[in-house]
């Protein structure tokens, strides 16, 4: 899959192409749907399936300090479209300056003069367009006009997660916040995850026997509520792993943390190295306990029940 960071990047002679356009954070169930269709029009015409993004999000560009929680950083976005059969991503830097493009400048600089959209499909909320004035009527106006149709696609699926509430992004935060991770992998369909490069940390778990992977995690993370988790360290292989996130209050901790002990796996040297945490269960909230042996029994069953949850192969 090619990928295009700006405009100035996009090949000059390349051939019309299927195209939707959107944050698609977290690329869960219902994004899905959205560039699944893409894909599978862009098949039907043989041309190539592109997929349109922002970098970084414009509600940090247009009020700063508002950007949501991070459910997937670009790089893993892209694989996960990837995965979809997306043929490339384009990476439009948001700025202030384009965020005051017009929706008939957006349309005719992006999609028309770059892209040459042969068909734009989108959901029915899509917005764009400097104050969000562009609607999905007004794309198919448009597109009348310049020369693209346009497919819309209902992204809404229901399930258990958020008491049946629409799939959705904001759903996903609210539930990882809340640690409900299970409800998160029915929205996002996979585990979710955060990422991070390890750094040195206190290395009281190398001390009593369990030692963690301490992850400086990516910018605006979606970090789940405070607890430990079921789950994987993905660090060129994905291995069983149980997470603690939170401040550590056993040891008087202040800084809040991720960090993941892979199940007997001593011989770990990941310092600088760029890993993943894949949060499947959680087992409990954050406690303080009696004494350091009752902390460190709790630990041992922490990851006995984690060795139970996940297996290297599932």
């Amino acid at each position: 899959m090619e990928r295009w960071n700006g405009l100035a990047d996009v090949p000059v002679d390349r051939e019309d192409a299927v195209v939707t356009i959107g944050s698609f954070d977290g690329v869960h169930r219902g994004h899905q749907l959205i560039i699944g269709k893409a894909v599978e029009r862009a098949r039907e015409l043989g041309l190539p399936a592109v997929v349109v993004t922002f970098a970084p999000h414009p509600m940090e560009v247009i009020r700063p300090g508002s950007h949501p929680p991070l459910l997937a950083p670009h790089p893993y976005r892209a694989e996960l479209m990837a995965e979809l059969g997306v043929d490339a991503v384009l990476v439009l830097p948001f700025t202030r300056e384009f965020s005051r493009l017009s929706p008939e400048e957006f349309v005719v600089k992006v999609l028309v003069e770059k892209l040459r959209a042969r068909t734009v499909v989108e959901g029915p909320n899509f917005r764009f367009g400097h104050r969000a004035a562009g609607t999905v009527d007004t794309l198919i106006e448009m597109g009348r006009e310049r020369g693209f149709d346009v497919l819309v696609v209902d992204l809404f699926v229901r399930g258990a997660a958020g008491d049946g509430e629409p799939f959705s992004s904001t759903l996903v935060r609210r539930l990882i916040a809340e640690g409900d991770v299970d409800g998160a992998a029915e929205i996002l369909g996979r585990p979710h995850r955060v990422e991070g490069t390890v750094v040195s940390g206190a290395r009281r778990g190398r001390e009593l026997g369990f030692p963690t992977a301490n992850l400086d995690t990516v910018p605006h993370s979606a970090i789940p509520a405070d607890g430990v988790y079921a789950g994987r360290l993905i660090a060129g292989e994905a291995m069983p792993a149980a997470i603690s996130v939170g401040t550590n209050p056993q040891f008087n901790g202040t800084e809040r943390t991720v960090e993941a002990y892979a199940l007997d796996r001593t011989d770990l040297d990941l310092y600088g190295d760029h890993v993943a945490v894949e949060f499947h269960v959680r087992l409990r909230g954050q406690e303080t306990f009696d004494g350091l042996e009752a902390f460190i029994a709790q630990m041992h069953r922490d990851v006995d029940r984690t060795r139970e949850l996940v297996s290297g192969g599932d």
